[in-house]
């Protein structure tokens, strides 16, 4: 079932995906997991799947002349999802058709005034240059990338996917091209330590970043870490433990870096743990009061190289 979570998460293979309607962008980015580890070109059948399974299949909830829905329109704008709708073929090929059909959906939303930037999220490893040739004609383009850790052993015991290189050669190529980038990292991520993930941190800050995102680790519904936990309670971040290592993460960032976000529950109806996620505002106010005990504010622990 297509969710947000596979647009930055774990490194799926599927034959059949059932989505609601979303940005092109968004969209195409669910669908780039169907037959991800397929062992075939482009337009051709995997023969090491079963007869049935050999064509991977989207289906997109959506009745003619039903209205969007509303938690969707609150997200993403009925706008998107109207053009979205409207440019979609009844075939897409992955990757070729991908830059036709983005420039289809937003060329048409920069004729708008209104229109200020464009903010695109993705993994590294769907990262390349004719992509973000693209991306960097737009104007005031960020792209978000999904890094989660530096550490190469959480990347892969998290079935991320990629490693630090892949997330590094798609930084350095958005750079290049004058597109900011914003990194999401997750704190208390399995077996990882306050010294690692302040390593992580670290790394990020002597790149010299123009965002961050931090996300504490959460368990939800219907999610492989959901089954684990249930059989084996994970360890999770107290809030206290989480927001002291936020206002670390924050002191060591560079002075320009923005701090984009500080704590994040996905949908909350499916929280199951850290329950104290559920509150992000009280999150926010807590890492506030934190730095001004310490008297202390983003960069006062930055290193200049």
């Amino acid at each position: 079932i297509g969710t947000q979570v596979l647009e930055q998460s774990l490194d799926y293979d599927a034959d059949l995906m059932v989505t609601q309607l979303c940005p092109i962008d968004l969209l195409l980015q669910r669908i780039g997991r169907l037959h991800r580890h397929s062992k075939r070109d482009e337009g051709e059948q995997d023969y090491t799947r079963p007869p049935g399974l050999r064509d991977p299949q989207c289906v997109i909830l959506r009745e003619d002349g039903q209205a969007y829905d509303e938690g969707s329109k609150a997200v993403y704008g009925e706008y998107l999802l109207m053009r979205t709708e409207q440019i979609l073929p009844g075939e897409i090929k992955i990757p070729g058709d991908i830059t036709a059909l983005v420039q289809k959906v937003y060329d048409e939303a920069f004729c708008d005034s209104r229109v200020v930037g464009i903010s695109i999220g993705t993994r590294p490893d769907c990262v390349d240059k004719e992509r973000l040739d693209l991306i960097a004609g737009y104007k005031n383009p960020w792209l978000e990338l999904g890094l989660q850790s530096a550490n190469d052993n959480t990347l892969e015991l998290i079935n991320r996917g990629h490693d630090f290189k892949t997330f590094e050669g798609a930084y350095k190529l958005a750079k290049a091209r004058g597109i900011k980038v914003c990194v999401h990292i997750i704190l208390g991520l399995p077996n990882e330590t306050p010294k690692d993930m302040l390593k992580t941190a670290r790394i990020l800050s002597k790149l010299g970043i123009d965002g961050i995102k931090i996300h504490a680790l959460t368990v939800l519904e219907n999610s492989p870490l959901a089954k684990i936990h249930s059989k084996s309670p994970i360890k999770l971040l107290s809030e206290d433990e989480y927001c002291n290592l936020v206002c670390d993460i924050i002191e060591i960032l560079p002075p320009e870096t923005t701090v984009h976000r500080v704590g994040g529950s996905g949908l909350s109806s499916t929280l199951i743990a850290p329950l104290w996620a559920r509150n992000k505002f009280e999150t926010m106010n807590k890492v506030d009061r934190i730095l001004w005990e310490r008297d202390s504010y983003q960069s006062i622990k930055y290193i200049v190289d």
